[in-house]
């Protein structure tokens, strides 16, 4: 039983198990019918991915330096009481269940999802190895 991280719209793993989008906006042009058929998610959770201005922030980062501070400000996101919650329960489930969580991004290392492995082990998750 483990969370794995992975990228959204890719082939699913065996036993990846429930796919959580962690996503501001569904996949633009498939029908909703179709999101986990295409292995896009199977649940959407937006509360744990980044806000739109932060994700505008992100996106127009070319430094260390501006990366870093996307990487504070969704902590500082991450911090409140809502996403702290579903945190706990994702790591707590993955306890008893294989779980994965993504998003669309390409290179992780640019990404929440990077951020968001962090704090699903500090929050005692039990990740895929590899994870």
């Amino acid at each position: 039983m483990a969370i794995a991280i992975v990228r959204l719209g890719t082939p699913r793993a065996r036993g990846e198990g429930l796919r959580i989008g962690t996503v501001r906006r569904p996949p633009r042009g498939v029908p909703k019918a179709e999101f986990a058929s295409r292995d896009f998610y199977d649940v959407w959770l937006p509360e744990l991915s980044p806000s739109d201005a932060l994700v505008k922030r992100a996106l127009a980062a070319t430094t260390p330096r501006e990366s870093n501070a996307f990487v504070r400000h969704y902590r500082a996101e991450m911090h409140k009481p809502e996403p702290q919650r579903l945190l706990t329960l994702l790591a707590a489930l993955s306890h008893q269940t294989n779980l994965s969580v993504g998003c669309y991004c390409e290179d992780e290392s640019h990404c929440h999802r990077s951020v968001l492995r962090e704090l699903l082990k500090e929050h005692g998750g039990k990740m895929a190895s590899g994870d």
